[in-house]
């Protein structure tokens, strides 16, 4: 890997982590919100699926013109009004113009992921794409370890307006990275090519099994994870006798061990295999799956060393799915194909959140009942991807089968 190609790692990682950020920073937020704004558990699920339901359809409908226009200036349009949105966070007033806000910023956050992927799976061949996506998921360990710390310390600190109005400070100052350090990408636009049908993606994905498995293999996935995430923080305060401000605590210690991690299983993916390493992490991330739905009362450490299984799980499943998933399209239908595996992504989040919010509920004490369902729910799930996974192959080992 030369300097370029780090250089346009940690751009786009920086996309991520503000991206990721003003996603994750809304779910530790969760008892303080619901508290200021005497919400129901079911209506917090709604808020932070907003953003996901919203990005879910703005990134559908980007599927259909992507592979027309240079990524780079995708992404920088796409970002530009996901900042804006995220801007619109900071200044709202109510629950209501809250959810609004986080509408837009999904409006423009569902495009960026798919850009920011497509990108990467451009730049690197498949052989070297684990150890990419590695890095890339970096951004997810250090919104872990700083942001999610340092927001919450902003809104214990100030309000909870204060983590967006940082986020959205840090994206303008991305915005110029984006306009300086990510090269044009535009090796998919060949020239004197039929510009063809736009509906053309999805005709292609649904007379193409192989990928209509690699969007299974996402939905089934998202859902599985992000059934448990949003109500781990009210669980933690409510089920195991957590205080509000040990929260940050979570974050870090995951986050922490996800940096070191996250590329190290980019590597060994790429030199053993990327499904039998999935495999592994999959299954290794029911354990603390079963763990944290089934909190009670429990000493710190014990917790923090659950959630550190979690999020280190988490991740190694994630870096090699995103290898095998970009790998079932060539370059020329990869940004359509990668906005709608963004879509049916986000659009699963959704759902897993709002199934989360229909199953718990908030008993008289502030426990949060019924939680170890939808952990039980997340652990079918998992395993249901397992045999999924197998079933994709990358394009290439399609090609030599036929």
């Amino acid at each position: 890997m030369n300097s370029k190609e780090r250089l346009l790692l940690i751009v786009l990682a920086a996309v991520n982590f503000t991206h990721i950020m003003d996603f994750m920073i809304m779910m530790p937020l969760g008892p303080q919100l619901m508290a200021l704004f005497q919400i129901s558990p079911q209506q917090f699920g709604f808020a932070v699926s907003a953003y996901s339901i919203t990005a879910a359809f703005s990134g559908f409908a980007s599927a259909f013109f992507v592979d027309r226009f240079d990524r780079q200036k995708l992404l920088l349009f796409a970002y530009i009004g996901f900042v804006i949105g995220t801007f619109s966070c900071a200044f709202a007033p109510t629950y209501e113009l809250l959810v609004a806000a986080r509408i837009l910023a999904g409006l423009f956050g569902g495009m960026i992921g798919a850009q920011v992927l497509s990108i990467v799976s451009d730049t690197f061949n498949y052989e070297r794409r684990a150890s990419a996506m590695g890095i890339l998921m970096t951004a997810f360990s250090l919104a872990s370890v700083a942001g999610v710390p340092t927001g919450l310390w902003l809104a214990a600190r100030y309000s909870w307006h204060m983590p967006f109005l940082a986020i959205g400070g840090l994206g303008v100052l991305v915005i110029f990275c984006i306009i300086f350090w990510v090269p044009p990408v535009n090796k998919h636009l060949v020239a004197g090519q039929p510009k063809g049908n736009p509906l053309d993606v999805l005709t292609n994905i649904f007379n193409t099994p192989n990928q209509m498995r690699a969007l299974t293999l996402s939905i089934v996935l998202m859902m599985g994870h992000f059934s448990i995430i949003p109500f781990i923080a009210p669980a933690l305060v409510g089920n195991a006798g957590f205080q509000q401000d040990q929260i940050f605590l979570i974050y870090l210690v995951g986050g922490a061990l996800t940096i070191f991690s996250s590329p190290l299983v980019g590597r060994i993916a790429d030199q053993r295999g990327k499904y039998p390493i999935f495999v592994v992490f999959a299954l290794f991330s029911l354990i603390p799956i079963l763990l944290i739905t089934n909190l009670t009362p429990t000493p710190l450490w014990i917790v923090l060393a659950i959630s550190g299984m979690f999020f280190i799980a988490a991740n190694g499943r994630m870096i090699p799915t995103q290898a095998i998933v970009s790998g079932v399209v060539s370059p020329q239908q990869r940004g359509g194909f990668m906005s709608i595996n963004s879509s049916v992504q986000q659009l699963s989040t959704g759902i897993a959140a709002n199934i989360a919010g229909a199953i718990v509920s908030e008993g008289p004490n502030g426990r949060i009942e019924h939680y170890n369902w939808v952990g039980y729910f997340s652990i079918v799930l998992i395993t249901a991807s397992i045999f999924l996974a197998k079933r994709v192959k990358p394009l290439e080992e399609v090609r030599s089968e036929k």
